[in-house]
């Protein structure tokens, strides 16, 4: 797993370090991992998780998580 650079808040990305991000950060969540997830490996905040995500050209998997049939 590519390591991503820590952020503060507010701290802007210049565009080619936010598509290198955002990639990355697809990759991860094509792999099967939530945004919570890469929320916690990041330390990223949700909001700039789903941003660079969809600025990377996500399809969003519905919310939710696997659910029991019983």
């Amino acid at each position: 797993m590519a390591k991503t650079p820590t952020l503060r808040r507010g701290q802007r990305l210049p565009g080619n370090q936010r598509d290198k991000i955002g990639t990355e950060l697809l990759r991860r969540y094509e792999q099967g991992r939530s945004v919570r997830e890469i929320c916690s490996e990041t330390g990223y905040s949700i909001g700039r998780v789903r941003r660079l995500l969809q600025e990377a050209g996500v399809t969003f998997r519905a919310r939710g998580g696997a659910r029991s049939l019983s």
